[in-house]
């Protein structure tokens, strides 16, 4: 994300990754206004008796009054639904304004935007000078691709060898195998930048001979071997839980979330200085007992979700006056997933709660 101009309750920004999408689609909350360059069917200029749909669209500025958000994680579009404010014609209308990377848009908030706010747009602005990190999980008859970005694991493709290379005499396993893994290779770095670093992780050796072929094929390709007790995304989850590749991802703000979350599963496991459930969290925050508040991104901006009377959003305010982090957890990663399983919010304590 890249901010172009910024005050108090008004921000223009530069779209530059599907991450700035998603972090988007979280600040663009009902009854804010956003602005970009879109297009209408002008009918104003249509003969008369002619359809609408037969007028010519026509680009112009609309500022929206945002209703809902649609995006589905890893998207290459937001739609951002509202009601025109402005434009040269149709005030009052429903428009959709259809975000990619590259857009400049304008946000704009009926009062000053909230600290959590500032603080993600923060994280997106930091996350753009780190680059995202290819993940390839290594089996001997399977190879799956996945991506991690600032705010999640994202799965690519699967290939399967048919067959599982298991019939027929070892060479001829052998050849079957090698031939997969140079279709595989060919595959995966057309689908992936020459500058993004590669992680091949996985049980067994067929991680090495991958990455024998890979680098037989792209020499300069930064490839680093990792082993993990695990196949499939769990392998992938736990070569970032257990900071496996730190020198890649120790930046990221899914690796922190991991690594806080992980504390958070090791202290309820050991009945530590941890917090969760309402009560005891409404609690802790009026004993100034909160030393970090985790919890899912979402839930900060639910309109329903309520804690001690007030709104999550207004319940939160409270850790600014006992001197308390709140990180806002991505949930496209099992971690974050885990979190919703413990009610979406929980808290690290300086002290157990007695």
């Amino acid at each position: 994300m890249r901010i172009l101009k910024q005050t108090e309750n008004h921000w223009k920004l530069r779209i530059e990754s599907e991450d700035d999408l998603w972090v988007l689609a979280r600040l663009a909350s009902n009854g804010r206004h956003v602005a970009m360059l879109g297009e209408r069917r002008d009918t104003t200029t249509a003969e008369s008796g002619s359809r609408a749909k037969a007028a010519e669209r026509k680009k112009m500025w609309i500022e929206l009054r945002i209703i809902s958000t649609e995006y589905q994680s890893y998207s290459d579009i937001l739609r951002i639904h509202g009601i025109i404010e402005q434009a040269p014609i149709d005030i009052g209308s429903h428009h959709t304004h259809l975000i990619v990377v590259g857009d400049e848009i304008e946000l704009t908030a009926n009062d000053v935007f909230p600290n959590y706010d500032i603080s993600l747009l923060k994280d997106a602005v930091d996350s753009s000078t780190k680059s995202n990190v290819a993940l390839v999980v290594v089996e001997h008859d399977e190879i799956i691709l996945f991506e991690i970005t600032s705010r999640g694991l994202r799965e690519g493709a699967t290939w399967t060898m048919r067959g599982g290379g298991k019939r027929g005499d070892l060479r001829t396993r052998e050849t079957a195998a090698l031939s997969f893994q140079k279709q595989v290779t060919s595959e995966i770095l057309a689908a992936t930048s020459p500058t993004l670093p590669m992680i091949l992780c996985g049980p067994g050796h067929a991680r090495e001979k991958l990455k024998s072929v890979l680098q037989e094929a792209d020499p300069e390709r930064n490839v680093r071997l990792i082993a993990t007790s695990m196949a499939g995304r769990a392998g992938a989850n736990e070569v970032i839980r257990e900071g496996l590749a730190n020198e890649f991802l120790e930046d990221h703000a899914i690796h922190k979330e991991i690594q806080l979350l992980e504390e958070v599963w090791k202290r309820v496991s050991s009945n530590g200085a941890v917090a969760y459930g309402e009560q005891e969290l409404i609690r802790a925050m009026s004993e100034g007992a909160i030393e970090t508040l985790l919890i899912a991104v979402d839930f900060l901006r639910d309109e329903e979700k309520t804690f001690d009377g007030l709104l999550m959003r207004d319940w939160v305010l409270g850790l600014e006056e006992i001197g308390a982090n709140l990180i806002q957890c991505s949930t496209d990663h099992d971690a974050g997933e885990q979190l919703l399983g413990l009610g979406g919010v929980v808290a690290l304590l300086r002290y157990k709660m007695v």
